[in-house]
């Protein structure tokens, strides 16, 4: 991993928006001011990141250790498919649930699955394929980073057609599938006096 390196600042200057040195002597009292509260307040602010971050890890370990505990002590299992799991309090008024969404991406078996798409399109009454042939250009239109939408392609599965050669093609887009990794999330509920769970939120814009 390269080396990030900190640039020295010398007495007396401040660095502009450029990466001017400038005088303090030279900078207005108010923009001084003003630089001063950004950094105080930039620092608790990834002050408070951190501890953000080692209070998800925090939680993370917990629960996986609570699960084991679990399973091993009373034979039971906690939890869902993919890892989601719920844990809540005895007074049903806390919840604390675990959720592992997965990144999904195509190998290049899609390429041979849109090859025989293509070529139902192709063997298809042109009247009859308009719309299907809409519904696939837009599942197979690429963002601005060049990224399939894997969503849009998952659902021509969805799409009842009967013709070997289409289910051939679906059947190819699910075994394209590949799981190239996952991210874990944790959030919190309370139960209100309405008896429904609302998130704790973490996020200043949303409190």
């Amino acid at each position: 991993i390269p080396m990030t390196q900190t640039k020295t600042i010398p007495d007396g200057y401040l660095e502009d928006a450029q990466g001017r040195l400038v005088p303090v002597g030279s900078i207005r009292p108010i923009d001084l001011a003003r630089d001063e509260l950004v950094h105080e307040k930039i620092a608790k602010i990834k002050e408070m990141q951190q501890a953000l971050l080692a209070l998800k890890y925090e939680l993370l370990d917990d629960i996986e250790a609570f699960v084991s505990m679990s399973a091993e002590r009373y034979g039971v299992t906690l939890g869902g498919q993919k890892g989601n799991i719920s844990l809540t309090s005895y007074d049903g008024k806390y919840t604390i649930k675990r959720q592992v969404s997965e990144n999904l991406v195509f190998d290049e078996g899609l390429q041979a699955a849109k090859a025989m798409i293509d070529e139902c399109l192709r063997e298809w009454t042109q009247d009859s394929s308009d719309n299907i042939r809409a519904l696939v250009d837009f599942a197979f239109q690429v963002d601005k980073q060049g990224c399939l939408n894997t969503a849009r392609i998952l659902s021509l599965r969805r799409v009842d057609i009967k013709d070997d050669k289409w289910r051939k093609a679906m059947d190819a887009i699910s075994d394209s599938l590949q799981v190239s990794g996952s991210v874990a999330y944790v959030r919190a509920y309370e139960r209100d006096g309405h008896g429904k769970n609302q998130a704790i939120s973490l996020d200043m814009a949303a409190l």
